[in-house]
């Protein structure tokens, strides 16, 4: 059986010829720069009925190997899924490593992972990847049983291989189920305290980190790279003055996201799910932009996003000309889009007042008489509403004059406070 070739950094890029051949091309070199590989050539291959042996027709694979010779490379990288055969096929014919769209993917993802939990879904989205390509290279990790009662045939290498990676997938699972539930926690606590949740999704390298650590001064990783950063980021957003946020920075999405990842980052990708709101971070200036806003709705389709309300926000404003920081409404007349430059900080103002705008909806204007009994929903007052006046009552009590946003309207009337509406304060 052949043996996988070591692994190697020079590479040959090898991509079908689609509409968008050479952008989907850039996009390709874009990967192969972010795994640390050097692209060295490219070959453009007709698209149409792939080889069942090959991918490529045997004409093209000769192209191929003539090039690998000319270049040295030591890698192989197709900008398009292979089926296990035709991995193994590519690499006997051209004694080079083959990698196709999703290992390369993998491949970046393992080595941006930071968190325990990011390492371990990327090892799950590995390990499913990796089980429909057996090949040698798992027996040293354990020998044939035997003894008493267990002499026989035995396993065969595949057998033990396959039972390995089933073992090693159980246990991954069974840990990403703690982390899970811990996770579950942490939202039960923010729908309890009625603390909406923000979600940052935009297709790599958008903007998406730069435009979080504006907001938050989180001091996540930002780069021009894909997927600079990767591990989620929960952090508080003020988004007035009593009025808060949960921010959370995802993973950003991509042309043909590999299943596999999206299986395994799915307790990752519910915080997007169950988001109250979804910030769409576009790259203003990208020649593709129609093409990643569908991408990435696909993507929020696919993990059940699809019905959460988003504004979409053009980013890299500094980079257009002519442009500056704006606010675009609906037919409702709900702000729906907001031009900004994470990077300087413009429409940012703006941003922030179209987060509390849909999320907080029209204030109202409250004088409310709360007994000694209730302190405790005169501090929840000051927690959620705005108090402008407050003078103590006879016999103790206090008389208090708030403004209320609408999210928090729900516990003063579970309360049972005396309400005497002073009026709708407009945004």
């Amino acid at each position: 059986m052949f043996d996988r070739p070591g692994s190697g950094e020079r590479a040959v890029l090898v991509h079908p010829n689609t509409h968008s051949g050479s952008e989907d091309l850039d996009e390709l070199r874009d990967l192969a720069l972010s795994a640390g590989a050097e692209p060295v050539a490219s070959l453009p291959v007709r698209e149409g009925r792939p080889d069942p042996r090959y991918f490529i027709g045997t004409g093209k694979l000769d192209e191929l190997e003539a090039v690998i010779a000319q270049t040295g490379a030591e890698l192989v990288l197709f900008n398009h899924a292979l089926t296990p055969s035709q991995e193994r096929n590519l690499e006997k014919a051209l004694s080079v490593r083959v990698v196709d769209r999703t290992g390369l993917i993998l491949d970046i993802f393992a080595q941006r992972a930071q968190t325990f939990e990011g390492k371990l879904q990327v090892e799950l989205a590995q390990l499913r990847h990796l089980a429909t390509r057996l090949v040698r290279g798992w027996t040293h990790l354990e020998r044939q049983k035997g003894g008493i009662g267990l002499r026989g045939p035995g396993e065969t290498q595949l057998e033990t291989d396959k039972r390995l990676l089933a073992n090693r997938i159980r246990q991954i699972q069974k840990r990403l189920e703690k982390v899970e539930q811990q996770r579950n926690q942490g939202r039960a606590a923010r729908r309890k305290a009625d603390v909406p949740v923000v979600g940052l999704v935009g297709y790599t390298n958008a903007g998406k980190s730069t435009l979080f650590n504006a907001l938050t001064q989180a001091g996540v990783l930002a780069a021009d790279q894909l997927f600079a950063t990767l591990d989620p980021t929960l952090r508080k957003l003020q988004v007035a003055p009593n009025h808060v946020a949960v921010l959370a920075d995802t993973v950003g999405f991509i042309r043909q996201l590999p299943h596999e990842l999206v299986a395994a980052f799915k307790s990752t990708l519910k915080e997007v799910s169950d988001a109250d709101l979804l910030l769409h971070i576009i790259d203003a200036g990208d020649e593709r932009m129609s093409d990643t806003i569908i991408e990435v709705e696909s993507v929020l389709e696919e993990i059940g996003a699809d019905n959460v309300p988003r504004i979409q926000v053009y980013n890299k404003l500094d980079l257009q000309e002519g442009r500056s920081a704006s606010v675009e409404r609906n037919e409702q007349g709900l702000v729906d889009r907001v031009w900004v430059s994470a990077v300087h900080g413009d429409g940012l103002d703006l941003l922030l007042g179209a987060l509390d705008e849909r999320l907080f909806g029209a204030s109202r204007h409250f004088s409310i008489r709360i007994a000694p009994a209730e302190a405790v929903w005169r501090a929840r007052l000051f927690q959620y509403a705005q108090v402008l006046h407050e003078n103590n009552l006879e016999g103790g009590g206090w008389e208090m004059e708030v403004v209320v946003p609408a999210r928090a309207l729900g516990f003063l009337a579970e309360a049972g406070l005396t309400l005497e509406l002073k009026g709708l304060i407009q945004k």
